[in-house]
């Protein structure tokens, strides 16, 4: 799997281990505690037994850490509960179209596609591709209109060499007349083949490509998708896409 999945997981079982560490010292503190209170009660001086106000402050004190013990268990019976709840919720994306907005997009068959958009018109603009590494592995000038636009990829890099499918990042830099920065925003769209469940968190996956919940920009109907449905989209294609 995925880093981000393999830290997460990493991550959920250094803090079970250390509810579990803290959960067994509380319950050894109460058990010392009732055990010294047992100790103290049998072995008092029945002449001059126990004073009332310390044993009641006694008994408060066994009461709240009984109260500490219940208290994690119910805490612990809400995040399994929390957790369940999440992960039907990650079910329920399984075979919908969803929407990506952090620029990344699987490239599966030799075949990659984002749309980005430009705020304003723009006077240059160049599309850069990087792997999961961070490496720029495809770069080529864009579109300059205002508006959608979309990039199809065909996985082939500036070398010439067909790229393995995976997960890979469009970024696009837009400049106006003047030099100013044109905003821009890239999306992507796939079908959720898969739920992975290994980290705790439920993880979309789609194609080859890992997606947390948090980066699903919107949930599309399979029906209503057409890359090219709307007539003020531009298309850029680089190379053959099957």
């Amino acid at each position: 799997m995925t880093t981000p999945v393999t830290s997460t997981t990493n991550a959920a079982n250094t803090v079970a281990a250390a509810g579990n560490s803290a959960m067994q010292q509380l319950s050894g503190n109460f058990q010392t505690f009732l055990t010294l209170l047992t100790t103290q009660l049998r072995n008092q001086d029945p002449l001059s037994p126990m004073d009332s106000n310390q044993f009641t402050q006694q008994l408060v004190q066994y009461s709240q850490v009984e109260q500490q013990i219940n208290t994690n268990d119910n805490l612990k019976t809400l995040i399994n509960q929390g957790a369940a709840q999440t992960g039907a919720y990650g079910v329920s994306y399984l075979g919908k179209a969803v929407t990506i907005a952090n620029g990344n997009a699987p490239l599966a068959n030799g075949q990659a596609i984002w749309a980005y958009n430009l705020d304003a018109k723009a006077a240059q603009t160049q599309l850069t591709v990087t792997d999961a590494k961070g490496n720029v592995v495809y770069s080529t000038t864009g579109e300059t209109a205002s508006g959608s636009h979309v990039l199809k990829w065909n996985g082939v890099n500036n070398g010439g060499t067909q790229l393995a499918d995976g997960t890979y990042k469009l970024t696009v830099t837009a400049k106006a007349a003047d030099g100013s920065t044109v905003n821009s925003k890239v999306t992507t769209t796939g079908v959720v083949s898969e739920v992975d469940m290994t980290s705790g968190a439920p993880v979309l996956m789609v194609g080859p490509m890992s997606v947390n919940l948090a980066d699903v920009a919107g949930v599309l109907d399979i029906s209503n998708i057409n890359t090219n449905a709307n007539t003020n989209t531009s298309t850029t294609n680089t190379g053959t896409v099957n």
